[in-house]
Order: structure tokens, then C-alpha cells, then sequence
């Protein structure tokens, strides 16, 4: 079985999460959006897009979305089989949340690494 695939998306708080939004527009040229971050699209060597995505979020630093974890970044991994994986993580004794998600954006579960950091796991809908 696959089980990490690539990562799907890098989320972060900031004490000011508009004014970094707006630094990294501004500096980095990252197309922030309303919501907060981008979809960074992939392409090819001659820059075609392929099927895939990579989110890149800033958000407020009182944001529970985190939680139980306490630092203040996520990392998102993309998987081919989400419930096969779950499964296997908590076979290995791993600390998986109970909360899967399911919607047009894709399966989303959770666990928690030894250090405290939680990780989502994204299995995003057929064909991205």
C-alpha cells in the first residue's frame, strides 16, 4: 500500500494574518485570496498543467483548526487510500483522530506524531 503520496498543502498561523498574507502577496507574489491562501497548480518540465494541486494557507493565530496540537503549522499529505491507511496507522498504535471528513474537496483524516504536531491526511476526489 501507498501511503504519503506528496503534500497536498502547508498551513500556518500568524498573530496578523492579513498583513502576512499581504507580505507574501506583495514580496513573494503568492496570489493570496480571500480565503486566506492559494492553490499552487502543478505543470510540467514545458509548464502544462497536470492533475494535482498544493494549498498554502495563512491563518489567524487564535484558530482552533490545529487543535488538539498547539504549534502553529499543519503540513497535509496527499494519500492514494485514506481509509486502507487509517487503518493501518492505528494497527501500528498510532494516535489517529476519530473525525474523518468526507466532501466535493476530498477525505480528510488526522493524526497526531510523537512530538504533538497534528498531520492531516488528504485524499483528494477522483482524477486530481
Amino acid at each position: 500500500m501507498n501511503r504519503v503520496t506528496g503534500i497536498g498543502g502547508i498551513f500556518f498561523k500568524a498573530k496578523d494574518a492579513p498583513s502576512l498574507q499581504a507580505w507574501y502577496q506583495r514580496h513573494l507574489g503568492i496570489d493570496v485570496q480571500a480565503w486566506g491562501g492559494t492553490a499552487f497548480s502543478w505543470t510540467d518540465a514545458e509548464g502544462k498543467p497536470v492533475a494535482g494541486t498544493t494549498v498554502w494557507s495563512i491563518g489567524p493565530q487564535d484558530a482552533d483548526s490545529f487543535a488538539p496540537s498547539s504549534v502553529p503549522f499543519m503540513i497535509n499529505y496527499r494519500v492514494q487510500d485514506i481509509h486502507a491507511l487509517v487503518k493501518a496507522l492505528k494497527d501500528e498504535g498510532c494516535n489517529v483522530l476519530e473525525k474523518m471528513d468526507e466532501s466535493e474537496y476530498g477525505k480528510f483524516a488526522w493524526v497526531i506524531d510523537p512530538e504533538g504536531n497534528k498531520v492531516e491526511l488528504w485524499q483528494p476526489p477522483e482524477g486530481q
